[in-house]
């Protein structure tokens, strides 16, 4: 009786493992559970299928390398060179006898614009009158003495001074003739009948007056400025430039600027660039007012767009380029496939740097794992991928 017990406690634990096995063996055996397997698209990937590729107007192609042009705005000043610019001062001060001009008025060169009263032009009418009358009579011994000598008539002690007291008359009328030069007046056209106490002070350059500081009776010094006269047919732009564009513009650079908020476009080209930075690290560029332009006049202020050009860059056109959340991003080819037997394709979303733009081409700066020589970019159609991201299951799949 117990013998027969125990053999049926060993082997109650035997029948429970070999049920246990038997019950493997048939799982392993039977047909798996069919579990539907769905695919999870990354969040940086957009997928289409071809007929929504067409449908989105969808294009590809690589990155270019273009020369863009950047465009600064600056500002500055109309002025003019300093050979179309006059200050007219008298050399010899005096009083004003006559003066007719106002601000603004058209002069030619040589054009009566004061007449200065001055008994300093007396004395040195004068004393040029007398000086060349003696010197005249000097000359005139001159060559007497000169032939006697070579006659051995004359002395040699007596010929040098005849020779010295030419030479030194000849000298003193050359100076009274540049003074007379200076205030005015042609020596070669002076007698004794025509010693006159004015002279007229007349316009270096055609111009315009820009100022008048004179009047009636008024006494003036030699450093007295009375007009200030400026040619207005050749302008030039004085523009402001802070140094870190300096690489950006040379000499032959188109420059649209315009003056008084007005709309009205005008045109120049860069003549001269700065060639030393100011305290302010600021610094000068010159460009010459290419066409007439009346209503443009010395002294305004001007804002101006300087079409600077930059060296080949990486660009995209700038329809490829999309904004999300105060980013920038590009659509990447990541690779075909099929599903079900329908092709597929997926775009991936990459974000990227933008640098200037222009003429429909905006510099980028991709990231340092993407190859940029063989990646393919969606260049056409890119708006319609986002909107296919951001409005999932409308385009997308």
């Amino acid at each position: 009786m117990n013998n027969i017990l125990k053999n049926r406690l060993i082997s109650l634990p035997l029948f429970a493992y070999l049920v246990l096995s038997l019950l493997s063996c048939n799982s392993e055996g039977s047909d798996p559970v069919n579990v539907e397997e769905t695919e999870v698209i990354p969040e940086d990937i957009v997928e289409m299928r071809d007929d929504q590729i067409r449908l989105a107007n969808i294009e590809t192609g690589p990155v270019e390398f273009r020369s863009l042009n950047a465009t600064l705005k600056v500002s500055g000043i109309v002025t003019v060179a300093p050979q179309n610019r006059a200050t007219v001062c008298a050399p010899l001060g005096g009083f004003i006898e006559k003066v007719s001009l106002l601000p603004g008025q058209a002069v030619k060169k040589g054009q009566i614009l004061t007449i200065i009263e001055n008994q300093e032009f007396i004395d040195i009418q004068q004393l040029y009158l007398e000086a060349r009358n003696r010197y005249e009579y000097a000359e005139a011994e001159f060559n007497r003495h000169s032939e006697l000598f070579k006659s051995d008539v004359y002395s040699e002690k007596n010929m040098e001074q005849v020779t010295a007291d030419y030479k030194a008359l000849k000298a003193q009328v050359k100076a009274f003739e540049q003074k007379l030069a200076l205030i005015g007046i042609d020596p070669a056209g002076l007698h004794e009948d025509d010693i006159s106490r004015t002279v007229a002070i007349v316009s270096p350059i055609n111009g315009y007056i820009k100022t008048v500081d004179v009047n009636l009776g008024k006494y003036v010094t030699p450093t007295d400025v009375l007009f200030e006269i400026v040619n207005s047919d050749k302008l030039l732009l004085e523009l402001t430039l802070f140094e870190k564009d300096a690489d950006k513009v040379a000499t032959g650079q188109k420059i649209r600027f315009f003056i008084n908020n007005e709309t009205e476009q005008h045109t120049a080209i860069i003549c001269q660039t700065g060639k030393t930075v100011g305290n302010d690290k600021t610094y000068k560029v010159y460009a010459d007012v290419t066409a007439e332009c009346k209503n443009v006049l010395p002294g305004m202020y001007v804002n101006a767009l300087i079409d600077a050009a930059g060296a080949k860059v990486a660009s995209l056109p700038s329809d490829a380029i999309v904004s999300f959340g105060d980013k920038d991003y590009i659509f990447v080819f990541e690779r075909n496939k099929e599903e079900g037997g329908n092709p597929f394709t997926e775009y991936r979303m990459v974000e990227i740097q933008k640098g200037i733009s222009d003429d429909g081409f905006t510099e980028i700066i991709l990231p340092e794992d993407l190859e940029i020589t063989s990646v393919r970019i969606v260049i056409k159609g890119a708006y319609n991928l986002l909107s296919a991201k951001k409005n999932a299951g409308e385009m997308a799949c």
